[in-house]
């Protein structure tokens, strides 16, 4: 009985652990109006391009807009 439930509890978190790694915040560019902003998922919009790398944290992805030269502030 033990061992079933440590194997059920170590396949809930094989299968969980992806999905709260799963977070990717994005620098991103209006090309139009120069303003930046931080998303969650990669722009599909040929207007809005992506700046820099891909944070994994929304921190990291906000000092990256406040450290470049190319947005413009709000």
């Amino acid at each position: 009985m033990k061992m079933k439930l440590i194997a059920a509890a170590a396949l809930v978190a094989a299968f969980a652990m992806p999905a709260l790694a799963a977070d990717e915040f994005y620098l991103v560019q209006d090309s139009a109006t120069m303003k930046c902003s931080v998303v969650e998922s990669e722009p599909t919009i040929d207007t809005i391009k992506v700046i820099g790398d891909v944070h994994a944290m929304m921190e990291e992805a906000e000092a990256a807009m406040k450290a470049d030269k190319s947005c413009l502030a709000e």
